[in-house]
């Protein structure tokens, strides 16, 4: 073989070997691009969320973490391996490989929504007793960085803003874990916990319906329905075609992927540090149903492409097997919210 390589490189004219040689570089860089690709279009694996609180706050098994230890620690795992998985952070790439994919960086979007609005929640409600509290500190600037664009390469670069993230929020974890520090606290309440799932349920809601129509859906309009005096902006009409465009599809289907798994291992963290809530409510079960359908969005796709076949045609249709699990979830995730409103 590489006899055939010195022949094939031997000049047969003025500046021909140069050409040849050029071929060759340029042929070897675009199959190392292409197995670069492969390597970085892996999401990451799941992991015990109990075994990563007692890894970041340094207890032992025999010692529970605090109230609001495992999900802030979940919270930190989720950031730091949307970082740092093979490739690292994608979405703000500008060379290839990564600026050819989409998969993974569409995954990434969906874990940086749900991480988003997990760190809102924690703001908002969960680090505080009351409406009238101050902010955490440290939950704040999490909360900011975490805000930048995610397509953002330099000046700033989304990732050491989502490492200062990250950072802030283990701060806020060590505080909450030191018993001298009574300043620093997590509130595992009911109101607080419906407050973040009714958050939940509209990014489900959201991703349903845009996977349903992968393969284009035909729906009265209820935006007006069960308010008689409710008005909008502008009028629309009774009958709304939705169709997600074709080159979106898988798009939307990672995007769902990536959302499910943040949002499965949130949910995890929230049934350890809410446990007491969720007994007394006798929601537990209603909690591990949604961990149930979201841990079936996550099985192994077989498939070496998103398919988009009719609902009940031959080919099959994989958005809407994913919308299948994710309603399901959302089905579950209102009922619970619903049931911890209720006194």
């Amino acid at each position: 073989m590489l006899t055939a390589l010195r022949q094939w490189l031997q000049p047969e004219g003025e500046g021909t070997w140069i050409i040849r040689a050029s071929i060759a570089l340029s042929g070897l860089l675009v199959l190392f691009i292409l197995v670069l690709g492969f390597v970085f279009d892996h999401e990451p694996a799941s992991f015990d969320v109990r075994a990563v609180a007692r890894a970041r706050t340094g207890s032992g098994e025999s010692t529970p973490p605090v109230r609001g230890a495992v999900l802030t620690a979940t919270l930190v795992e989720v950031i730091d391996r949307l970082l740092h998985k093979p490739g690292g952070y994608l979405t703000n790439d500008m060379l290839p490989p990564g600026v050819l994919m989409d998969n993974i960086p569409n995954w990434e979007w969906g874990v940086l929504v749900q991480s988003r609005d997990l760190a809102i929640a924690m703001r908002n409600d969960f680090s505080r007793s009351q409406t009238q509290s101050t902010e955490d500190p440290d939950l704040v600037k999490a909360d900011n960085h975490l805000r930048i664009d995610s397509e953002s390469w330099m000046f700033p670069a989304a990732e050491s803003e989502y490492t200062e993230a990250a950072e802030a929020l283990t701060r806020y974890l060590h505080r909450i874990s030191a018993p001298d520090d009574p300043n620093s606290q997590f509130y595992a309440r009911a109101d607080n916990l419906a407050k973040y799932l009714a958050v939940v349920e509209k990014r489900l809601g959201d991703l349903s319906q845009r996977l349903g129509a992968s393969v284009g859906t035909v729906r009265i309009n209820t935006d007006m329905a069960g308010e008689s005096a409710a008005e909008r902006s502008s009028t629309a009409p009774e009958v709304v075609t939705i169709k997600t465009p074709w080159l979106q599809i898988d798009d939307v289907f990672y995007e769902a992927r990536g959302s499910s798994w943040a949002l499965l291992h949130f949910l995890r963290a929230l049934e350890v540090d809410c446990a007491s809530v969720l007994e007394r409510k006798n929601a537990l079960v209603s909690i591990r149903q949604i961990i149930r359908e979201l841990e079936a969005t996550q099985d192994m796709i077989w498939s070496p492409m998103i398919l988009n076949g009719e609902g009940f045609g031959f080919v099959a249709n994989h958005s809407l097997v994913m919308a299948s699990y994710i309603s399901r979830a959302n089905a579950a995730v209102i009922e619970l919210r619903m049931l911890l409103e209720r006194g």
